[in-house]
């Protein structure tokens, strides 16, 4: 959060929409005090936490953002979405809203060549055989219903396709030990008066 900050420039009264996000995101000290609107699938999102933000909570499909304005918000914001909403074309689709209601924005998804996989916590998980991975889901379904359909609906998105996704963004590559964890699309905004 705090590299973000450095590079998104976002100050006190910036407007950010969260896709997919959660408040907790944003309960940090540093930051300056913000206008977040968090867009997430109806009753996913816990809403009665109290931040020093001001925090609105929309019920929504972020690949089909209704009431919002092209250059509608200072900054959108999504953290390991991208990955779960659906094949290509939905993909494509929420690449679009972003790059249409945000100034500027930060789109983050895990990267594939980490050894521990960011959802199942499994090591190497992408690349068991299919069978090998259908038959682990079909014991996790037996205990973790809800937990198995997330791990199901997850779709690597590779840093080609986020290139092409958001061909006016800068790629950061999070690393560790080397290795990419993540890898961020972002663009910065026209710089604003703080």
């Amino acid at each position: 959060m705090r590299v973000l900050l450095g590079l998104m420039r976002l100050h006190e009264g910036t407007s950010v929409l969260d896709l997919g996000g959660d408040p907790r995101t944003w309960d940090h000290a540093f930051l300056p005090p913000l206008h977040i609107k968090i867009l997430n699938l109806p009753e996913v999102v816990e809403k009665t936490a109290v931040f020093q933000h001001s925090v609105e909570y929309i019920d929504g499909d972020g690949c089909n953002v209704e009431g919002l304005a092209a250059n509608s918000m200072d900054f959108v914001f999504s953290n390991s979405v991208i990955e779960h909403v659906g094949g290509a074309e939905r993909r494509a689709q929420f690449a679009r809203e972003v790059r249409r209601i945000g100034k500027s924005y930060w789109v983050q998804t895990p990267s594939i060549w980490f050894p521990i996989e960011a959802h199942s916590g499994m090591p190497l998980w992408w690349c068991y055989p299919q069978g090998m991975r259908n038959w682990i889901l079909r014991r996790w379904r037996e205990k973790l219903p809800a937990w198995t359909e997330m791990i199901e609906g997850t779709t690597v998105v590779k840093r080609a396709e986020l290139e092409k996704l958001f061909p006016d963004a800068k790629i950061k590559v999070e690393r560790v030990f080397g290795i990419p964890k993540s890898y961020i699309a972002f663009k910065t905004g026209p710089l604003q008066a703080f």
